[in-house]
């Protein structure tokens, strides 16, 4: 059993800049894609970002492309996600996933995560 907890949510001013922290409770962390996906009130969850297990592959929704930066640190058995220029359409509950899989996998689908966090909110005035 995976557990994942999720941090560094928060209420920030439009423009502003976030960084969330995923810590998994696996051995095997590195055996896992990471993803990052979201859900916003009266909306499906979205997907976000996601690393490969190494960090040598990364893929973002376009609505985040070149403001988010997913990144992971396996020694110590954690995912970040770093928000910058944050639109207040961020807002939204960010949930951490890992998801089985070596090399370059590197899943969108919810339905391919294997394990969830709880979620972090995300607020973002305008």
């Amino acid at each position: 059993q995976v557990q994942l907890v999720e941090s560094g949510g928060g209420l920030v001013q439009a423009g502003g800049s976030l960084r969330l922290s995923c810590a998994a409770s696996v051995r095997t962390f590195s055996t896992y894609a990471m993803g990052w996906f979201r859900q916003a009130p009266g909306k499906e969850r979205e997907f976000v970002a996601v690393i490969n297990w190494s960090g040598g592959r990364t893929l973002y929704a376009d609505s985040v492309k070149g403001r988010f930066t997913i990144s992971r640190d396996n020694a110590k058995n954690t995912v970040y996600l770093q928000m910058n220029s944050l639109k207040p359409e961020d807002t939204a509950v960010y949930y951490c996933a890992a998801a089985r899989g070596t090399g370059y996998y590197t899943p969108k689908a919810l339905g391919q995560y294997d394990y969830w966090g709880q979620g972090t909110q995300v607020s973002v005035s305008s």
